[in-house]
């Protein structure tokens, strides 16, 4: 089973696309991540097109059983809620239009799964990841490790 993870952003999408492990005890397999990065010089319809674009190609490359989001429903900053909820817009919308079942996990759940712990920075999050896949080294940068960490997080709920 393959697993997409995405960290939605305007200006920054993270993403993982992961393997769940076949038998017990072999750790998910991380086949690729990375970010897909929008101009702030573009518009934000240009910048949602290629945040949608690029998550169509990374379907047509992967062919993923499912995706999985973070789902962020708290903003520090009122100025970024709407564009990262259009980017997740855009996301979805890639995601239907490939019939790919879609999965949403807020932060605490991602980092409760992942580190076992709800408040986990963003170096434990890190670490935890390279540790559980056996990486070389950490993946940066954090948006997509935090993309890693979505995908994760539903690998680990489907072995419940």
């Amino acid at each position: 089973m393959l697993i997409l993870g995405i960290d939605p952003g305007t200006a920054i999408t993270g993403y993982g696309v992961l393997r769940k492990g076949g038998a017990r005890g072999v750790p998910p397999q991380c086949l690729e991540y990375g970010c897909i990065r929008t101009g702030s010089d573009l518009p934000q319809e240009k910048r949602l097109l290629r945040i949608h674009s690029s998550i169509i190609r990374l379907i047509g490359k992967h062919r993923p059983d499912a995706l999985s989001i973070e789902r962020v429903f708290f903003f520090k900053n009122l100025k970024t809620a709407m564009p990262v909820s259009e980017a997740r817009g855009a996301i979805l919308l890639a995601a239907a239009q490939k019939k790919i079942p879609v999965f949403h996990y807020t932060p605490l759940q991602i980092k409760s799964a992942v580190t076992g712990y709800g408040n986990a920075d963003k170096q434990q999050m890190q670490k935890m990841i390279q540790a559980t896949l056996r990486l070389k080294t950490i993946p940066r940068p954090d948006d997509a490790a935090d993309a890693i960490g979505a995908a994760l997080c539903h690998i680990y709920g489907l072995r419940i």
